[in-house]
């Protein structure tokens, strides 16, 4: 068998599979490994290019092949997908990882720490709850409504339904559903303490982490948006430019444009698809939570950029467009390593 230069690995959770090809271009393995043979494998092999999707346990295999002294890539799933070349199966999307990860022109996604990656993932707990606590909210809402009792929105609406069901003289919902309501609040009381919890542990990583700390010195970015900006935006570098890093996120324009939209033309005619939700959701979102807390308050309203914005658009029109310029001055701090300076007052 010829020396193998570059691997193609298809990863999975039991089989992966693996395509080599030699410094000539020619196929010089191809076969499938038990998930307890890999690093076995791989480490009898000498020291060579590892291609592989970024998906689900991808940064662990990365960092584990890097200890073995293996130069290993991540590729956007979507970006290998052009290289199949017919059938799609294990075999085939090994091979089309194998020819993508040399091309040239081909991106790849920076490999997250254990660190990053813990981080990260407390963020998707937090998100995953706190969509449970709003879903137990509204099913609250709904099953009350269906016996009359409607409550105005937001938290004083919440509490005037807890009160009617911890009230033992009112009787308006009949048993069980009113034990059953009262599990709900439980588990709402539950959720309350468990991301109040999170949001602890998010604040004291926050101090820790030197990029959070010149995040949170710009205005808009609490310490919520600075960890995640700091945990999921690997490689800031990666971006040539500010708008080319908010492009990726996904935020609106200046002139209130929605998303990046999708490209479809050929002839020199190009077409302009639907919205997309391409990019990360979740910054994004942070994004324009904390652009939209920035505009309540009086120093942003005083800023003659958001206040020339406020006389001619709507107000979230405005929060997107600024959740915009956030994404950019938080590449640009996380560019330069630096706190944020701002732009003196003029005279």
């Amino acid at each position: 068998m010829n020396e193998v230069s570059t691997i193609g690995l298809d990863i999975a959770k039991n089989v992966f599979q693996v395509h080599g090809v030699d410094r000539t271009g020619a196929v010089a393995i191809r076969r499938a490994l038990r998930r307890s043979q890999m690093l076995a494998w791989f480490a009898k092999l000498p020291p060579c290019l590892v291609g592989m999707e970024a998906c689900g346990t991808a940064h662990y295999w990365a960092r584990e092949r890097r200890q073995l002294g293996h130069e290993v890539r991540l590729i956007p799933p979507a970006y290998a997908t052009a290289y199949v070349r017919r059938n799609k199966n294990d075999p085939a999307d090994a091979a089309a990882i194998c020819e993508a990860v040399g091309r040239p022109s081909m991106r790849f996604v920076a490999i997250k720490t254990e660190r990053q990656q813990a981080v990260a993932g407390i963020h998707r707990v937090r998100d995953r709850l706190i969509k449970q606590r709003t879903m137990l909210r509204n099913q609250r809402r709904g099953l009350m409504a269906e016996f009359g009792i409607v409550a105005a929105k937001g938290r004083r609406g919440l509490n005037e339904l807890l009160a009617i069901l911890v009230d033992p003289e009112d009787r308006r919902i009949a048993s069980p559903l009113r034990e059953g309501l009262i599990a709900i609040m439980e588990t709402l009381r539950s959720l309350e303490r468990k991301l109040e919890g999170i949001d602890r542990q998010m604040v004291a990583a926050g101090r820790a982490d030197a990029t959070c700390r010149h995040l949170i010195t710009a205005p808009g970015y609490g310490p919520i948006l600075s960890s995640a900006m700091a945990a999921l935006v690997i490689d800031p570098g990666a971006f040539k430019r500010s708008s080319d890093f908010a492009a990726s996120l996904g935020p609106c324009s200046s002139q209130g444009q929605a998303l990046v939209p999708p490209q479809d033309g050929t002839g020199g005619k190009v077409r302009l698809g639907p919205i997309s939700k391409r990019g990360n959701g979740y910054l994004r979102r942070l994004l324009v939570n904390g652009a939209t807390s920035l505009i309540k308050s009086q120093h942003a309203r005083r800023d003659p950029w958001v206040a020339k914005r406020l006389a001619s658009k709507p107000r979230k029109v405005v929060a997107v467009a600024l959740a915009n310029k956030l994404a950019r001055i938080g590449w640009a701090l996380m560019r330069r390593q630096e706190n944020f300076r701002s732009r003196p007052a003029a005279a």
